[in-house]
């Protein structure tokens, strides 16, 4: 069985997790406010342009900007683990709120396990094998 989580651990998770949405709140606001692209914050990936294929980050950025802009479906196309992502931290601190709300009256707090993690890899490692293949056996490229 999974170790869990003290009570302390938790509270500091969901802290880190109010910080990382300012955090991108005020990326979001900058990019609008300043009507800049995503574009600036993007690289060439060096593994394809190395290689000529796909590493299991490509399109991340792409799915982040789409996911500010609303646009989940092209998200999850440019890279599933980042709607993933933003469904499970949504969850994690809308659940939590509403324990800490009713003083653990309403015990709903998605509790941290590391499945959710293996999830991600698991996602990431798919995503990157079909893009990879599709571009090898019949040439379609996703990006």
């Amino acid at each position: 069985m999974e170790p869990r989580m003290s009570k302390k651990e938790e509270k500091s998770l969901y802290i880190l997790g109010w910080m990382l949405f300012g955090a991108a709140a005020v990326l979001a606001g900058l990019t609008r406010g300043l009507h800049m692209q995503m574009k600036i914050f993007s690289l060439p990936c060096i593994f394809l342009e190395l290689t000529g294929y796909y590493c299991p980050g490509c399109g991340g950025t792409r799915a982040c900007a789409a996911l500010f802009q609303g646009k989940i479906v092209k998200s999850f196309l440019c890279h599933p683990v980042v709607v993933y992502t933003a469904a499970v931290f949504a969850w994690y601190m809308i659940s939590h709120t509403l324990e800490y709300l009713t003083r653990g009256r309403l015990a709903v707090g998605m509790r941290y396990r590391d499945l959710y993690l293996y999830l991600a890899a698991a996602i990431i490692l798919i995503q990157w094998v079909v893009r990879n293949l599709l571009k090898l056996v019949w040439g379609i490229d996703i990006l």
